[in-house]
């Protein structure tokens, strides 16, 4: 597997491949709560961790929840997040927060360190295709200019 980053371009969104639907199939849904759960746990201990609600319990498990109800949805699963929050239009939900590129590239990071511990229950060819949905849905979401993330 490439964990490889894709240098963003400010204001580029190129074409979104979603990810291989085996993807959830191998991983469960429960397994996939978890895994945004880890990503969430290494979020709040890094130098972005102002842009998640790190200092509400409730607030940051909700975060967790809406996170992984749109992972799982993206992957083929249940609509849970269509259900709760209506439609994704994630560049918009993210607006109020100062996105830039090295942001999205530390939100990477924190996937990278946890996809690999994945081999055991997914594929490689699936968890490529997570990642490559990963590295280029981040480039979406970049709406600052600038390398350094602003609190």
């Amino acid at each position: 597997m490439n964990l490889f980053t894709t240098p963003g371009k400010f204001g580029v969104r190129p074409p979104v491949t979603k990810p291989n639907p085996e993807f959830l199939q191998e991983l469960t849904e429960e397994g996939f709560r978890e895994l945004v759960s880890n990503h969430y746990e290494l979020l709040k201990e890094s130098d972005i961790a102002h842009l998640f609600p790190v200092n509400d319990e409730k607030e940051f498990a909700d975060a967790k929840k809406h996170a992984a109800d749109f992972m799982i949805q993206i992957c083929g699963g249940p609509r849970h997040f269509e259900a709760s929050r209506g439609a994704p239009r994630m560049v918009g939900r993210h607006e109020p927060f100062a996105i830039t590129e090295s942001a999205r590239l530390r939100w990477l990071e924190c996937y990278a360190m946890l996809l690999p511990g994945l081999s055991n229950k997914v594929s490689n060819e699936n968890i490529q295709s997570f990642w490559d949905y990963l590295n280029v849905f981040s480039q979406w979401m970049v709406n600052t200019q600038g390398f350094t993330a602003k609190q």
